[in-house]
């Protein structure tokens, strides 16, 4: 039985359509749980808004939709809350939206899509007020916006992020804080300052789709494994920086402390839509280990699935922006990573919200299977 509306929306009279699901298929629900029992199903609210699919597997762009205009439509926005983990990632061209409403929003598709009541907006240890660069012509200071920074960026690791770097680019893919015990549902990033000479791209790539270009067996041996995601960078940077770092409440009561480790499912599903991805890869777990099994299986199948993001160029999507561009994806089922190929300056506003404790759901189902396109 669906539950009643009340017990997955927050002060919202918009019903929620949902996707029957098995009973007792997930464990069991503590404070830090997705509210929904059941996926959600996307209404059409949007559907009259000029729009394409960016790629067959990822990705949808909005040509003329200003989010200013629906973030009071609760409907709306659950929409887009469920387009988004659909698609992976959602643009939106020259947006007029502010810092203060990107933080609404950023709050918003999580709350009218489940997330637990303790998961607010995220403060970066690293890319905070702290480092001193406001958020908007007014100079204002925010713990809960992530500065996207070249500068910044350059000064902490610049063996990587510069156009001249001899470091493999594949490098960078990840997903957002899954170093968190409580890690992200959604975030929103609108680029500022693009850099005036070309390049500075970022890609996303689906999660989804990752799994399912994994055999039969070897997703029944990742369906069962947990991966641990370990972050060093933040306190090496506070080391030899002396930079000071937030060391509590990062969104979420669980989310404190330095260490900055965490022990996820290697294949998590995403509540909104019901579907498997590959969760434990790339960029969050280079510093980390599949558990589990032996250090050197560990190895080869983070080097495996990390092929399996880079060397797939169908799974992928790139966004060439321009000033006040936006897009807003879903860090549960998608990787991503910018194009460190510029030379001038890169700035932009990230909002990112905390979401669920992630799970995997042995009753869920493959984005190929839920859509019936698995091969003969």
């Amino acid at each position: 039985m669906a539950p009643p509306v009340a017990d997955v929306d927050v002060e919202s009279n918009v019903p929620v359509h949902q996707v029957k699901k098995s009973v007792g298929s997930q464990p069991v629900k503590t404070a830090t749980s997705s509210r929904l029992d059941v996926p959600l199903e996307y209404s059409g609210t949007l559907d009259s808004y000029d729009h394409f699919d960016v790629t067959k597997v990822i990705g949808r762009e909005f040509k003329d939709l200003q989010l200013s205009e629906i973030l009071h439509d609760d409907a709306k926005i659950r929409d887009l809350a469920i387009l988004v983990s659909q698609r992976g990632v959602v643009f939106f061209r020259n947006q007029d939206i502010n810092i203060d409403d990107q933080k609404i929003l950023g709050q918003r598709l999580g709350e009218l899509t489940g997330k637990p009541e303790t998961s607010k907006l995220h403060r970066h240890a690293l890319s905070n007020s702290k480092r001193g660069i406001p958020v908007d012509e007014n100079g204002r200071l925010d713990d809960e916006v992530s500065i996207i920074s070249s500068e910044q960026n350059r000064k902490f690791y610049k063996d990587r992020f510069t156009a001249f770097s001899k470091k493999i680019a594949s490098n960078g893919w990840h997903a957002d804080i899954t170093f968190e015990n409580i890690p992200s549902d959604y975030a929103i990033l609108k680029i500022i300052q693009p850099p005036e000479d070309a390049g500075g791209d970022t890609l996303w790539a689906s999660g989804y789709e990752a799994y399912d270009r994994l055999s039969p067996a070897l997703q029944k041996l990742a369906d069962g494994l947990t991966a641990t995601h370990n972050q060093p960078g933040f306190v090496k940077v506070q080391n030899d920086f002396g930079e000071e770092l937030i060391d509590q409440e990062r969104g979420s009561p669980e989310n404190k402390g330095l260490d900055f480790k965490a022990e996820h499912p290697l294949i998590r599903t995403n509540p909104v839509t019901g579907w498997k991805s590959l969760f434990g890869a790339a960029g969050q777990v280079e510093a980390g280990w599949i558990n589990g099994v032996t250090e050197r299986e560990s190895e080869i199948l983070k080097a495996y699935f990390l092929q399996l993001i880079v060397e797939n160029h169908d799974l992928q999507v790139r966004f060439r922006w321009n000033k006040n561009d936006l897009a807003v994806w879903d860090n549960r089922s998608v990787f991503h990573t910018a194009t460190n190929d510029y030379i001038g300056k890169r700035q932009g506003n990230r909002v990112v919200s905390i979401g669920e404790k992630p799970y995997y759901d042995p009753n869920s189902k493959s984005r190929r299977e839920a859509l019936g396109q698995l091969s003969s």
